[in-house]
């Protein structure tokens, strides 16, 4: 059995496949992502290999993991709370496995960027069906607002799983040895990808393609022209759906429940929304109370919902899962210590930048190759604290940010970091 699971084409099969298990739902992925790390694990002590671990950002990250359960053991539900961070380590430890992948066949990278291809490709045909027709190939149908979901069902997450993974795509695009005709087919794919983020209804992914669009375009080099022609074509079809379907303009510039041209100005004064800021006031209030270690992870649920606390409760929507901002939810539940981990990668996204667009002006050597600048971008969308986002401990939400982890980490830390990757 070890034998069969140690084949290099068997894992790097298991590897790639987990891009289209994240369509389908969360459980293979997170199956994939345990017994992969369990692998890497057991190949790491058994050969006593542990260079993998030896880097700043991976001893950041496990020191995190183990504050995390700290938190957890102070709680006031022990073993509630250890069902998000007991075993958070092995998304550190799966992103470790994909560096170890690469470093050991780089047609690993090939898997993946024909994964991403046809994942994104599938989504992109099915949900251009589901806008255009009302119903995808399974028969989904579209929500009231016009919400296209695709493979993805009753869950509102498409436009989600194409932005997060993107910067992915675009940087192992970037590597590839390609002919004319598949750039050209990658050309009209990214302008659609683009449009279909829109429709779907998300403003969240949305901004986030905005975003890590902008910050790639203004630090990469060879292909900036090709990222900027198609992002253009498809901001301009943007613009003809947006006036002549109103639903759609109403969900994504004024914003649900809303209608056009009736919004009060009481709206000025919230960040999000009234019902996202209810909850980030919320978590505040529960950070206040335990400023320094915070009130456990997956715990803010549980607090907030006690009728002994509700003090804390907030505004027209005060209890939820999760407080859907990454920060806050950090501060409520890990306190100021736990804040300051990811406060730190944001520090980092934010100085790798200034170090590639300092070497821009002064025309010196790039700090930053177009390929890790792509992958930085998939950080950067992560840790961007300005917008509404999931749950820090979610498994799928934390599987999507681990891939281009591992394929940075190979960039900067590999053995064969030196040399120039290409497919």
């Amino acid at each position: 059995m070890l034998k069969f699971i140690n084949n290099q084409f068997f894992l790097m099969i298991a590897l790639s496949s987990i891009v289209p298990f994240l369509i389908w739902g969360p459980f293979f992925p997170d199956l994939i992502v345990s017994l992969t790390s369990l692998f890497f694990l057991f190949h790491v002590i058994k050969n006593n290999d542990f260079r993998f671990f030896n880097n700043k950002p991976l001893i950041i990250f496990f020191v995190f993991c183990f504050y995390v359960i700290v938190c957890s053991v102070v709680s006031d539900n022990i073993m509630f709370s250890f069902e998000s961070s007991l075993f958070y380590f092995r998304i550190g430890v799966f992103s470790c496995f994909i560096w170890y992948m690469i470093d050991k066949d780089k047609n690993i990278l090939l898997f993946f960027y024909y994964a991403l291809t046809i994942c994104f490709s599938s989504l992109v045909i099915d949900g251009y069906i589901q806008f255009l027709f009302g119903k995808n190939i399974f028969g989904s149908v579209l929500s009231n607002e016009n919400r296209i979901s695709s493979f993805f069902g009753d869950e509102w997450i498409m436009g989600s799983y194409l932005s997060r993974l993107f910067p992915l795509l675009f940087a192992l695009f970037l590597i590839k040895k390609k002919n004319r005709f598949e750039i050209y087919y990658i050309g009209v794919l990214f302008i659609l990808i683009d449009i279909l983020i829109y429709i779907s209804g998300e403003r969240t992914a949305f901004f986030f393609l905005n975003l890590s669009t902008l910050f790639i375009i203004i630090l990469i080099k060879k292909y900036q022209k090709f990222r900027i022609i198609t992002f253009l074509i498809a901001l301009l079809f943007i613009s003809i759906l947006t006036f002549s379907n109103s639903k759609l303009a109403e969900r994504m510039i004024v914003g649900p429940g809303k209608t056009m041209g009736l919004i009060s100005d009481d709206r000025q004064n919230h960040i999000f929304t009234p019902a996202h800021d209810s909850l980030i006031k919320t978590a505040f209030n529960m950070f206040l109370d335990k400023p320094i270690i915070g009130h456990g992870p997956k715990m803010f649920r549980v607090i907030c919902k006690n009728d002994k606390n509700k003090m804390y409760q907030t505004g027209i929507k005060p209890c939820d899962t999760h407080p859907h901002n990454f920060y806050v939810q950090l501060l409520a539940e890990t306190g100021f210590i736990g804040f300051v981990f990811l406060f730190l990668a944001l520090l980092y996204v934010f100085y790798s930048a200034y170090r590639q667009f300092k070497s821009i002006i002064l025309k010196q050597k790039r700090y930053l190759s177009d390929y890790q600048v792509c992958l930085l971008g998939g950080l950067l969308i992560t840790v961007w604290p300005f917008s509404p986002n999931g749950n820090l401990f979610n498994n799928w939400l934390m599987i999507v940010y681990s891939l281009p982890i591992g394929f940075y980490l190979h960039s900067f830390y590999g053995i064969k970091r030196k040399q120039l990757i290409s497919c």
